[in-house]
């Protein structure tokens, strides 16, 4: 477990976490929660969801590349 949470702060992962995180959170949060973002008419349960719309893919994009980092040794 050590071993994995270290790769997961590994610069190059948080980098391309972050990187993928941003755009496809915004893709996301903008065909999801275009009206609310637009009119900036944001309430406690649309901001959790937007928020929620940016960590699921930088979960993603970290969990794949320590995979893949630990799998090749």
């Amino acid at each position: 477990m050590q071993k994995f949470i270290s790769t997961c702060l590994r610069p190059e992962v948080v980098k391309t976490a972050l990187k993928l995180s941003i755009i496809v959170g915004t893709i996301l949060a903008a065909i999801n929660h275009g009206p609310a973002i637009l009119s900036m008419a944001f309430t406690k349960q649309n901001t959790f969801q937007i928020l929620l719309t940016y960590i699921v893919p930088y979960a993603v994009s970290t969990y794949s590349s320590v995979k893949v980092i630990l799998s090749n040794g």
